[in-house]
């Protein structure tokens, strides 16, 4: 079956995490290297403003299935002490499919977070994504069902040790918040554009079943050092 994921609204209510501290580690690519057990490889590739980038991503799927990746327009805005995170697929040049991965589209994909005090925040989270194939129903029902939920709890996790991660990191370093610190290269939006799902390569996995070795589904005590 060829299909859209679209993940239910997840909400997660965050206990002793503060709303900045989350804002953080979504944007803090070097650290979801560490805690992020899916990825295979991420960076940025460019600013296009204060607060827009494009990046990359690319991550593991659950066997026997290709893993796939993504190029995204990345925006945020802070507003307070709430915080909005949003992105998109696009195209660029330097930066076609590959190989050994299927590029998949993000529709639209999102997260607020609200402050509910010092250590307190709400983070909700959601998400369409076109994984670019035809895909097995199981794999549907796990996506919808059991990933992004699992996926909020590693991140609750990764972001109870990323203050201590930090302070031996580069702790200065959030150009997030700090756009003098960005020294990506500057891309013209003339560069870029929408990624529409029906360009791409559609790939029949259909036919697929389910390994219960999943390479893509670690676990959730994965280390931070």
């Amino acid at each position: 079956m060829c299909c859209h994921f679209l993940f239910p609204q997840c909400k997660m209510e965050c206990k002793d995490i503060s709303a900045d501290i989350l804002y953080d580690v979504l944007h803090d690519v070097e650290y979801r290297k560490k805690w992020d057990s899916n990825v295979i490889e991420t960076f940025d590739i460019g600013k296009l403003t204060v607060n827009a980038d494009i990046g990359y991503y690319a991550w593991k799927c659950p066997k026997p299935l290709k893993n796939r990746d993504v190029i995204t327009l990345r925006s945020w805005l802070p507003m307070g002490n709430d915080y909005i995170i949003m992105n998109y697929s696009v195209k660029h040049a330097k930066y076609p499919p590959k190989k050994d991965l299927v590029r998949a589209v993000s529709i639209m994909t999102g997260y607020v977070i609200q402050s509910g005090g010092a250590k307190a925040c709400t983070l909700t989270y959601l998400a369409q994504v076109d994984p670019r194939g035809s895909l097995p129903k199981w794999v549907v029902n796990k996506s919808s069902q059991f990933l992004a939920p699992k996926a909020m709890k590693k991140m609750y996790k990764a972001c109870l040790k990323y203050p201590d991660w930090k302070k031996k990191h580069n702790p200065q370093h959030k150009p997030w918040l700090h756009p003098e610190q960005n020294n990506l290269p500057t891309i013209s939006l003339s560069e870029v554009s929408v990624q529409h799902a029906d360009s791409l390569e559609n790939i029949d996995e259909s036919g697929v079943s389910e390994n219960k070795d999943d390479r893509g589904e670690a676990s959730d005590d994965d280390s931070v050092n």
